[in-house]
């Protein structure tokens, strides 16, 4: 099969296809773990907080502003957070059924 000139620029630019790269620098680079800020409303069990993390969004279809809340619990070694303080938190392995987050800050 005869080469031509354009043949023959695409393989040697095509040595190191871009999807390559992309695969190789995704195995090196590690993502950043999801962060949530909010308020303590409990503290009551060992080792563990519950977070309000209240977020102000608009609705597709109706484009009303509304208050959504959802309450994460977190992993607090030693108890350090108590109710009202504010807590940022971020993902981790599930410590347990329902705790998937640790008290970061």
């Amino acid at each position: 099969m005869p080469t031509t000139k354009t043949a023959e620029k695409n393989m040697s630019a095509n040595a190191n296809p871009p999807a390559m790269a992309a695969k190789q620098d995704a195995k090196t680079a590690t993502a950043k773990p999801q962060t949530f800020s909010g308020v303590v409303v409990s503290d009551k069990m060992k080792d563990t907080c519950v977070v309000l993390i209240a977020r102000y969004v608009k609705h597709k279809k109706y484009h009303k502003f509304m208050n959504l809340r959802t309450r994460l619990q977190a992993h607090d070694p030693g108890n350090t957070k108590k109710i009202g303080d504010k807590a940022t938190i971020e993902a981790c392995r599930p410590i347990s059924r329902n705790k998937a987050f640790k008290v970061i800050a």
